[in-house]
């Protein structure tokens, strides 16, 4: 099962200097998997280009083996963002898939549309075509829930969702208390009502994890026409005047290209895209120059607008009840083993958040700015990764619709030096309101009496940060983020918008850029199911416009 190899016969003219392709995709990670598998369907000849191996990493496909990725270089870039002076000067470590299936490989799991608000946000700022009714049909057709409303969901797509196979005690006293404390209860949080609080669900493949390797990619393997390419480090984009005509990558050692009869797509992520992008002289042109990348097209958006959600732990020690914590050591652990491997149930299928609930920081707002997710668990400060040994459990708060901004910046011509990340967290007053607004709620939540009967008490921040002063410390010193990083070649047409509402590179022909790099803003959840449904949608938009 996990064994499988990507190295695909290909009927295509084809040497090590100049390959031949109808498409060139570079990255196979969330968006990337899914074009493989579009493109190719219809004959035409597809390269998927990929930095990383093939995913073989057993900890990929056990769920609840994502604490074991996250800063793994294996399969893992482990990116850190620069030094800043509004996180009390810290770095903060951006994990992102360096392997088939990318991200979608290594993240949580968790599967979440977003607001509907989100999208109709997009279509309001120019992207015509991506309002959230209209983007619906692309969210079904990526997933295959069995329960909820057909109209809303997707009954026979590739992902299949479900919801948590194993449920702890504590999960459901969560979402007792959040409805206690005044948020109402949502039966599907993927539903056309997102507010509210509700359970989480998964992205699945049986009781494994459901990449988009193991779900898109998998659907296509055998393709005669179809070749994956591992290891294979794009270093340049290839140009005829303004026209994009294939990709030069190192693999093992040599250099090679490849070129696209039709169009190159970029799908390597929103630190990957927009730095290939500079390193290939697409991108704000006084900037290219001073690190001596000849300009071929100046573009001012490329690397700009990033976004991200900046969260912190709430966390409390538990009694009268199980936590993770207790199930991820000693003879627990191994009956847990067993269980998922006779079952496809227990502690192993969990994901990073059993429930979550959205709600607003003041009135007024149209749509929620808060994300809760609950965790029945808690995690050791001084060990990343690492669960406490007593009983804990945890509510991070996030902030789900951030105004800060950062840039992703080439610093070199060379394509291996990596680039400088700076998200800004924090840097417009109102997000660090939000976090404190955040904080408020999680503690309501803490204290309604589903959840206080299992309160021994707060761990962090602990109950003496109180004061509006030493929380906005604790939120500086102690905050991180989710991973959702999003927007650096944002769609638009607005000067900085660095694609048009078809996902083409403005002012070129020949290429597209189609992963999470591409949202104008960042959804209110998590970003995973709609960085694939922007490759859906993609997809679709290149079979429209015949690959040109």
């Amino acid at each position: 099962m996990i064994g499988l190899s990507w190295r695909m016969p290909m009927p295509m003219a084809a040497t090590a200097s100049d390959e031949q392709a109808d498409y060139v995709v570079v990255g196979a990670g969330s968006a990337g998997c899914v074009l493989a598998n579009r493109l190719s369907a219809d004959g035409s000849r597809v390269v998927l280009l990929e930095a990383g191996p093939r995913d073989w990493h057993p900890m990929i496909h056990v769920p609840a083996g994502v604490l074991k990725l996250l800063y793994n270089p294996l399969v893992n870039w482990n990116y850190a963002t620069d030094p800043e002076p509004g996180i009390a000067g810290r770095q903060i470590h951006w994990p992102r898939g360096r392997v088939l299936g990318g991200s979608s490989s290594i993240n949580g799991m968790l599967w979440i549309r977003g607001n509907p608000a989100d999208y109709d946000g997009w279509s309001q700022m120019g992207c015509k075509g991506w309002s959230f009714d209209e983007v619906m049909p692309y969210f079904k057709s990526i997933e295959r829930y069995a329960p909820g409303d057909p109209e809303q969901r997707g009954k026979s797509g590739p992902i299949l969702v479900e919801d948590y196979r194993t449920t702890l005690d504590l999960t459901r006293r969560f979402v007792d208390a959040a409805q206690q404390a005044g948020i109402p209860l949502t039966k599907d949080l993927n539903g056309r009502q997102h507010e509210g609080v509700g359970f989480s669900q998964m992205s699945r493949n049986g009781r494994f994890r459901g990449s988009t390797a193991r779900t898109f990619l998998a659907q296509a393997r055998g393709r005669p026409n179809l070749r994956v390419e591992t290891k294979a480090f794009a270093t340049r984009l290839l140009f005829e005047g303004k026209r994009c005509v294939g990709v030069a990558f190192r693999q093992k050692g040599q250099d090679r290209q490849v070129r696209a009869a039709r169009e190159v797509i970029l799908s390597g992520g929103t630190i990957n895209s927009p730095h290939l992008l500079q390193v290939s002289g697409i991108g704000p042109g006084a900037h290219l120059k001073s690190i001596g990348v000849p300009v071929v097209h100046d573009l001012p958006g490329v690397g700009a607008n990033l976004s991200d959600h900046y969260a912190i732990r709430i966390s409390h020690r538990v009694k009268d009840a199980v936590s993770i914590n207790e199930l991820s050591r000693g003879l627990r652990l191994g009956r847990e083993i067993a269980r998922w491997l006779t079952t496809g149930r227990g502690a192993l299928t969990f994901g990073v958040s059993s429930a979550q609930a959205f709600a607003r920081s003041r009135e007024g707002l149209a749509s929620p700015d808060i994300q809760l997710l609950f965790s029945p668990a808690s995690y050791d400060h001084n060990k990343f990764g690492e669960l406490e040994r007593e009983p804990g459990m945890t509510i991070a708060v996030s902030i789900a619709r951030p105004e800060s901004r950062g840039t992703i910046m080439a610093k070199s011509s060379d394509p291996f030096v990596r680039p400088s990340l700076k998200p800004n967290y924090l840097s417009v007053p109102n997000d660090l309101r939000v976090s404190l607004a955040g904080i408020a709620i999680a503690r309501r939540i803490f204290a309604a009496p589903a959840l206080a009967r299992h309160s021994v008490a707060e761990i962090t921040p602990g109950p003496g940060v109180t004061t509006p002063e030493a929380l906005s410390d604790y939120i500086r010193q102690q905050g991180t983020t989710i991973y959702h990083i999003v927007g650096t070649c944002k769609m638009g047409e607005d000067p900085m918008a660095v694609v048009d509402a078809r996902l083409k590179v403005r002012g070129l022909t020949g290429l597209r850029v189609i992963d999470a790099s591409v949202m104008p803003t960042v959804t209110t959840a998590n970003t995973n199911a709609p960085t694939i449904m922007i490759a859906e949608k993609g997809a679709a938009l290149i079979r429209e416009d015949g690959g040109v």
